[in-house]
């Protein structure tokens, strides 16, 4: 087996209680033992949402199916949902919505730089979604969904927390998010494989009530988690059990150290590792003020050959950097510190890697 340090923009290396739960004796999706750890889950991910919601819980899929429950739970034909879209992942905001029907309204920011809120309000005079992307992956770029909530009006508030749940401030309740999905593989340090998930009791009151998936209607899955409680549960799908008890594992881990503390810690990485960066001569993509702790883009110097240094850190280093999206894909890197990778040995590790790999690439020419 190929032990890789995974500083990518995801997944990362989960925290070791996360995979130590992976080999517990497997139990069934409706064993007693089992629901109370579904429920601990549950839990732990209100605390991380920074929620009370009732609704909150792992959905047996990736993101991106987090991102399609968000959408199709309530989209109705011809609604309005108003895009903020400064990144792939808004991008894949709007493809999903006018999939559900949606007269989608696209509001454009420039890759690398935050949404603006009040053009966002703006946008439309009464869409039933404002949706946008707290944490956007591709660019390194955090948004200000705090003022987002402040200026939505009626509107409910759709935000994508992948890359930011777990790393960075994250206050659903206080902040008037409606909607949330997030993904475990980044910063909350567990494989891929679930979609923490959550919604508000108002936003519930105005879903879609048949959505036109079986497997992602939340008033289905509710009768089996989240909202549940005890034994009394409605059969939906047989939940990867395994998963569940290694998210649950994760999040006990993180509720001990702190969720402020593990903030903290992400937030100390990545300022090392912007520092350092820029030690070595090398500009940051994402706006000043506006950089992700966890995940950082960086431009590729002129006449290095991105590609290479990528190949050189995962033959030479057993070490993975991302590249950029669309038009950047050569030309920025995407470098994750998420999870238990944001540490101070981490980043004295990647900043002399990639020293040592751009030296080694362009002595090749």
């Amino acid at each position: 087996m190929i032990q890789r340090r995974l500083f990518g923009p995801g997944p990362s290396n989960p925290y070791p209680e996360a995979t130590a739960a992976l080999g517990h004796p497997l139990l069934g999706h409706l064993d007693p033992v089992f629901l109370e750890v579904m429920d601990s889950a549950c839990e732990g991910l209100r605390q991380v949402w920074g929620t009370r919601n009732r609704r909150t819980l792992p959905l047996s899929a990736t993101g991106s199916a987090g991102m399609e429950a968000a959408f199709v739970n309530t989209v109705e034909e011809g609604d309005v949902v108003v895009v903020a879209v400064n990144g792939l992942f808004g991008e894949r905001m709007c493809d999903v919505a006018s999939r559900c029907g949606a007269e989608v309204v696209r509001v454009d920011f420039p890759y690398g730089q935050p949404v603006d809120p009040q053009r966002v309000a703006e946008a439309h005079p009464s869409p039933k979604i404002i949706a946008a992307v707290h944490a956007e992956t591709s660019t390194g770029v955090r948004s200000d969904i705090a003022a987002l909530g402040e200026q939505k009006g009626d509107a409910l508030l759709l935000v994508d927390a992948v890359t930011s749940i777990g790393g960075i401030e994250l206050r659903a309740d206080d902040w008037g998010v409606d909607i949330g999905y997030a993904g475990t593989q980044k910063c909350l340090g567990v494989a891929p494989g679930l979609a923490p998930f959550t919604i508000s009791d108002a936003a519930f009151e105005r879903r879609v009530l048949r959505p036109r998936s079986w497997y992602l209607d939340l008033g289905m899955l509710g009768g089996y988690a989240g909202e549940a409680r005890g034994g009394t549960r409605t059969y939906h799908h047989t939940a990867p059990t395994g998963m569940v008890a290694s998210l649950d594992a994760a999040l006990r881990r993180i509720a001990d150290e702190g969720l402020e503390n593990v903030w903290a810690r992400h937030q100390a990485a990545g300022d090392a590792l912007h520092a350092g960066l820029q030690e070595m001569g090398l500009e940051l993509f994402a706006a000043e003020g506006y950089r992700l702790p966890q995940l950082t883009t960086v431009k590729v110097p002129e006449g290095v050959d991105s590609a290479a240094v990528r190949a050189h850190l995962l033959e030479h280093y057993s070490l993975e950097i991302g590249a950029g999206v669309k038009e950047y894909a050569s030309t920025v890197w995407r470098i994750g510190l998420m999870g238990p990778n944001a540490e101070p040995g981490a980043v004295a590790l990647v900043l002399g890697a990639l020293q040592e790999a751009m030296r080694a690439v362009s002595q090749r020419v």
